[in-house]
């Protein structure tokens, strides 16, 4: 019998919405991308972001601290470990109704996932990922006081977080053992829980770890076929919404290397997903990264859509 694929799929902020009835109706569509793969005959790793979500929990709860002087804030940590419960809840409840819809039997588990950063990352000395809603002056002044950090943007004050690159997957066993089952696996939600050794305990960083970064590390790990990153366009463009806009299909990952280094990707955006690709299928075995939308998916898959990253041409 032909070994299954593993198949480690990142999916974007806009696979699951900004609020709680937009992530219902988001949920059901990604629910059909993977679905679709689980007919293939591939094993699926699922992981996704938490950009909308973990700011309007740690909005809600500084707002609720502030209103109520019984109560404390939340953590950076802390937030995005609710915000992996919840959007886990309804990932794994839509990949269920989906499967039964299908006469699919496969179990869907949601992973509380922690992850290792370096405490002398550059990054937190240099944090950029925006949080939380706009400050007024005083409220900055007091967050600074907190030893947070504050930033000018667009839309006004508003506090900013380090982005450590991922180093260790707290979790990884208990993520191998359910993918041996046979299970689908929903893990590393948001980039995983920012956290750091000390002694025993693991202590939450107050950071927000990419999670394309952390779904190439995953892949790695799990030592997947392929890395499949599902995002708002059915494939990548050089030179983007410009008159010369060329769309990329099947690359080596020297090209992709390439473009990087020429700054075609957007640093936050594009370019995490190009760097986990690049690191994934360079470990060689005929790996191959997939980047397209969550309509794609299947088709992707198969190489008849979407960017298709391999080590060789």
């Amino acid at each position: 019998m032909e070994k299954k694929k593993t198949v480690v799929v990142a999916l974007g902020h806009r696979a699951l919405g900004n609020t709680l009835p937009e992530q219902k109706i988001a949920t059901r569509e990604a629910a059909k991308a993977i679905a679709d793969l689980v007919e293939t005959g591939a094993n699926v790793v699922v992981s996704h972001g938490n950009s909308p979500q973990v700011g309007m929990i740690h909005m809600a709860m500084s707002e609720f601290a502030k209103n109520h002087p019984g109560y404390t804030s939340c953590p950076m940590s802390v937030c995005s470990a609710m915000s992996q419960g919840y959007i886990g809840y309804d990932l794994q409840n839509s990949i269920r109704a989906e499967f039964m819809t299908r006469g699919i039997y496969k179990p869907v588990s949601t992973v509380l996932t922690q992850v290792l950063v370096d405490p002398y990352d550059e990054a937190f000395y240099e944090p950029a990922k925006v949080i939380g809603r706009v400050l007024t002056e005083d409220e900055a002044r007091e967050e600074e006081k907190k030893g947070n950090f504050v930033a000018k943007t667009p839309e006004g004050l508003r506090r900013i977080v380090a982005s450590p690159k991922p180093q260790q997957i707290i979790e990884l066993d208990t993520i191998k053992a359910l993918l041996k089952d046979d299970e689908v696996v929903i893990c590393c939600g948001g980039g995983g829980i920012p956290v750091m050794e000390q002694g025993v305990d693991l202590r939450g960083a107050s950071a927000v770890i990419e999670k394309d970064l952390v779904c190439g590390l995953l892949a790695m790990e799990l030592s997947a076929d392929v890395l499949m990153i599902l995002t708002s366009v059915d494939a990548v463009a050089l030179n983007f919404k410009k008159d010369n806009e060329k769309i990329l299909s099947r690359i080596s990952v020297r090209q992709a290397r390439s473009y990087c280094e020429e700054n075609q990707f957007e640093r936050g955006s594009m370019l995490p997903k190009f760097e986990a690709a690049i690191n994934f299928v360079e470990m060689g075995g005929g790996k191959k990264a997939v980047i397209t939308s969550i309509p794609r998916a299947k088709a992707a898959y198969m190489e008849k859509a979407g960017t298709v990253i391999v080590d060789e041409i």
